[in-house]
């Protein structure tokens, strides 16, 4: 699911890929679902190809998102983005995910990861666990696959 939701540098909030055009992408944002074409020379990314900093590995953000998921009890995150402070951000980071790297993830980082969250819950799109649990299945399939 998150490999079809698109951010696109330089515009606000999420879009959800619609088509593949010559040379673009047909995108709906979805905070109001109007439909436009993406650009090659724009900055677009899959939510899916974006992961957090820990102190081990890096975290895909599908599980970022699951855990933010079951904190919340699938509602929308509790913070208020405007009134928090940055320890705030750091605290309830702290909480989703506890051994995020603090130098390398900034609250800037934060408030977009809780701003992603909340418009993907308000569109109903919060299946994170059933993308992670069937690409873990697939990618051990084809390491079955290459060894065979």
């Amino acid at each position: 699911m998150l490999k079809t939701i698109l951010s696109i540098s330089g515009k606000p909030g999420l879009y959800k890929l619609v088509s593949r055009g010559k040379n673009m992408l047909i995108v709906e944002s979805l905070s109001d679902k109007k439909r436009f074409p993406a650009y090659g020379n724009e900055k677009i990314i899959s939510l899916g190809d974006i992961s957090m900093y820990t102190e081990e590995d890096d975290v895909p953000l599908a599980d970022v998102f699951a855990a933010m998921k079951k904190k919340e009890n699938g509602a929308a995150a509790s913070l208020d983005l405007k009134k928090t402070s940055a320890d705030g951000f750091y605290e309830y980071l702290g909480e989703v995910l506890p051994n995020f790297d603090r130098d390398r993830v900034h609250v800037s980082d934060i408030k977009k990861l809780i701003s992603w969250y909340n418009l993907l819950v308000a569109n109903g799109l919060t299946d994170f666990e059933e993308e992670t649990a069937a690409e873990d299945e697939a990618s051990e399939e084809d390491g079955e696959a290459k060894e065979a």
